[in-house]
C-alpha cells in the first residue's frame, strides 16, 4: 500500500465543531470505500485487543471554498476516490433529508465543507501538495 495515498481536505473557515465533524464524516466514508486502509486488531502489552487503525497517513488539509470546487472538478477526472460533504449537511436531520437536498441542488448552488480523496500517490500529490496542513 506504499503507492496509496489519502487526504482529507477542509474549508478553514468553518467554525471549529463542523470542521471536526466534517473530518470525522470523510474519514468514516473513505474507510467503508477502503477497508483494507484499516489495520488489523493489536494486542497491547497486557494481551487486552485494541482496535485497528488507519495504516496509512491521513492528513488533514486546508482549502477554501472556491479551491475545494476546484479540487472536486479536477479530481473528477482522475482514477481517484473522491468523498464529499457538503453544506447540505448542516441543515438536515436525516439520510432522507440529506438525499432530497442533494437531488434539488444544482452543482453550482453546491457549497462543499470538505473532500477526501484516496488514490496512487502521485496523483494525490499532484492535486494537494501545495495545501497546508489545517491547524
Amino acid at each position: 500500500m506504499d503507492d496509496i495515498r489519502c487526504a482529507i481536505i477542509i474549508d478553514p473557515d468553518l467554525p471549529p465543531g463542523v470542521i471536526a465533524n466534517t473530518a470525522a464524516v470523510l474519514a468514516m466514508s473513505l474507510g467503508k470505500r477502503h477497508p483494507e486502509l484499516v489495520g488489523q486488531d493489536l494486542p497491547d502489552a497486557s494481551g487486552q485487543p485494541r482496535t485497528g487503525i488507519t495504516t496509512v497517513p491521513l492528513p488533514v488539509l486546508k482549502a477554501g471554498a472556491e479551491q475545494l470546487r476546484a479540487l472536486r472538478a479536477a479530481a473528477c477526472g482522475m482514477e481517484l476516490t473522491l468523498v464529499e460533504l457538503t453544506s447540505a449537511t448542516r441543515a438536515t436531520r436525516s439520510y432522507q433529508e440529506y438525499a432530497a437536498a442533494l437531488a434539488s441542488t444544482s452543482e453550482e448552488e453546491i457549497q462543499y465543507q470538505g473532500l477526501a480523496l484516496c488514490g496512487p500517490d502521485k496523483r494525490v500529490r499532484q492535486l494537494t501538495g501545495s495545501l497546508g496542513l489545517l491547524r
